[in-house]
């Protein structure tokens, strides 16, 4: 005679095997699945994920080799601003094809001056993190969002041009406290005598300085030194053993690109952008500064905010111990 189960039963053991699938569907992994790695997976996962997501970037990149083919077909033919009916320009070719693992955030203010930042929860759980921001402009909102974001993180504020960090961390003494700002102007090589001013410093000199090996997140905004200052950054970390791949001293980095006065020519500027993806470095989002084109009337769209993520190391948001 079969057995029967009542009612109360039936419900235990239905609630019983949902909370059973629930957990072993949250073990199971799939690399094309949407990201947010939030604990439940197996050691690997994230590792395994951002090797498939690289491979798709790979084919954003050929695609990028595709449209120089179409509009050039070299790369020194390409006009980065066409005015002859050409439905693209340079920011076509260098997408944020690349999807962080994790939950993406706009901080800062709304506007000229807010970044785009992944895996903030992440940085924040460290027990000392490590901000660097270049080119402050009397404007600190989104530094002032990472520290209350992250009680147990500093950050370092270099411009030559201003004096102070802005309002939104001068104002604020438990935000103040944990700042540092020097009114130097960072650039592809060191010059700092008595002579010199601004006085100038690499990025591996500064963290030399301030003790450092690693910069959770990096921010620059230096009206088109960044394209010597990381070229610079990537050759002092760039191995002399061909085989060995670069691997870039900060998680990631939110940066305006000033692609004028000489650095908008095409073949120049691609060249710097792959030795940024060389480097390990990946777009993941990008933001037009319409503000400019807005303010300045009849300038073109020169200038755009892109964030990058470091792919390469052992920091935390590429590695499954954080």
């Amino acid at each position: 005679m079969p057995v029967r189960l009542s009612r109360t039963t039936l419900v235990i053991v239905l609630t019983f095997g949902l909370l059973i699938f629930w957990f072993f569907s949250r073990l199971h992994f799939h690399p094309a699945s949407p990201p947010f790695f939030r604990g439940f997976y197996p050691p690997g996962a994230l590792r395994a994920w951002l090797k498939e997501e690289d491979a798709r970037y790979m084919q954003a990149v050929n695609e990028r080799q595709d449209l120089i083919v179409k509009w050039g077909p070299s790369a020194r033919q390409i006009d980065p601003y066409p005015s002859h009916g050409e439905f693209y320009t340079i920011w076509d070719f260098f997408i944020p094809a690349f999807q962080c693992p994790h939950r993406v955030q706009r901080l800062g203010t709304l506007g000229d001056g807010g970044k785009w930042v992944c895996g903030m929860d992440r940085v924040a759980r460290k027990d000392n993190c490590v901000i660097y921001s270049v080119g402050i402009n009397d404007e600190s909102s989104f530094e002032a969002a990472l520290l209350n974001r992250a009680p147990n993180c500093q950050v370092w504020g270099y411009d030559f041009s201003v004096d102070s960090f802005g309002p939104e961390i001068e104002e604020v003494p438990d935000l103040k406290r944990r700042a540092h700002f020097h009114s130097w102007a960072l650039g592809g090589e060191d010059k700092y005598s008595e002579t010199d001013n601004p006085k100038m410093y690499t990025l591996q000199t500064l963290m030399a300085m301030n003790g450092h090996n690693f910069i959770d997140i990096l921010k620059i905004d230096i009206e088109g030194a960044e394209f010597e200052s990381l070229a610079a950054l990537i050759e002092s970390y760039t191995p002399s053993t061909p085989d060995v791949p670069t691997v870039l001293p900060f998680g990631q980095l939110q940066i305006e690109i000033h692609a004028r006065h000489g650095h908008e020519r095409f073949a120049e500027f691609a060249n710097w952008w792959v030795a940024l993806e060389r480097a390990g470095l990946r777009p993941f989002w990008t933001e037009p500064n319409l503000v400019y084109v807005n303010l300045v009337r009849g300038v073109g769209p020169e200038l755009a905010e892109y964030s990058f993520i470091n792919v390469r190391g052992d920091h935390a948001l590429v590695s499954d111990n954080f």
